[in-house]
């Protein structure tokens, strides 16, 4: 299958030719496909929201291409506009971008940016409230008298109704209780699903991203340090560590269980964990 979305060689630089000139990515290449989940980590500083940024075309490279659909983006103007409805990006505490005076408003937005026929921005805001569990009374109200958890899910509804193919989401459950933070995670999955859409979540949970994503990206010091399955990635957990990482809680409870010689595999899901120690019981009552 051909990737959707392709990073060749990308390099960015801030503030070029003055003294505050900063590397942000180096040489970075990789390759998504339609309908995949992936997850971005890195400690603070590596790259992760320029490189975001660079894929829906927020930032031109400074060197090397993004491709979406095998066209770079920056070639033609018409691309660049096609890319950002194209490519979706949710910022952190999105909430803060919202203006309108209606829920309705609000998520109309994007699609009324793209020149849709009314009739098509009805249906796509009554989809996208769909999606993110927002009632119809909910959509009438001013989004600033909801709370934060139901005004965080407004602000994803205005990415989503543009229907992106890719929907890039910079730690969409920041400062939720555990309930909000399942309830967007579930919804976010509930989009991939019914539109076969790309995922690519920015997150510092590491529970989160080994539960859910099928790769994983991880950002060290502006380059691609590995890209692999949450498996192969967090069977490297103490490099992770080295990086200034944290890894799932239950990664390192093995890694414990490893030191003190109990012969166990690394795991990073609480399933996974479950499996091992009947292993062990197993082998303890044999």
């Amino acid at each position: 299958m051909e990737p959707i979305l392709e990073v060749k060689n990308l390099s960015y630089v801030y503030s070029v030719g003055t003294p505050f000139e900063h590397k942000a990515l180096d040489n970075v290449s990789f390759a998504v496909r339609r309908g995949e989940f992936i997850g971005i980590i890195g400690h603070t500083g590596s790259g992760k929201s320029t490189l975001m940024q660079q894929l829906n075309g927020l930032l031109k490279p400074t060197a090397g291409q993004i491709l979406l659909d095998g066209q770079d983006i920056w070639s033609d103007k018409k691309l660049t506009r096609q890319a950002r409805f194209r490519v979706g990006l949710v910022f952190q505490y999105p909430e803060y971008q919202l203006f309108e005076e209606t829920v309705y408003k609000d998520i109309a937005f994007g699609p009324k940016n793209m020149g849709l026929s009314p009739e098509e921005i009805d249906r796509r805001v009554r989809e996208a409230a769909g999606f993110v569990g927002l009632t119809e009374a909910q959509l009438q109200v001013s989004p600033f008298d909801l709370s934060g958890g139901q005004k965080r899910r407004v602000a994803i509804a205005g990415v989503i109704a543009m229907e992106p193919e890719v929907l890039i989401l910079d730690e969409p459950t920041a400062g939720l209780d555990p309930v909000g933070r399942a309830g967007i995670l579930g919804n976010i999955e509930d989009y991939r699903r019914a539109k076969n859409a790309t995922i690519m979540m920015v997150s510092h949970s590491m529970e989160d991203v080994a539960r859910l994503t099928d790769r994983l990206l991880v950002m060290n010091g502006s380059r691609l340090a590995m890209d692999d399955t949450p498996a192969n990635v967090f069977a490297h957990a103490r490099e992770l560590l080295d990086m200034g990482l944290s890894i799932p809680q239950v990664t390192q409870v093995f890694l414990h269980l490893q030191a003190m010689g109990l012969d166990v595999n690394s795991v990073y899901t609480i399933d996974q964990a479950v499996q091992a120690l009947k292993k062990i019981g197993g082998g303890l009552h044999a």
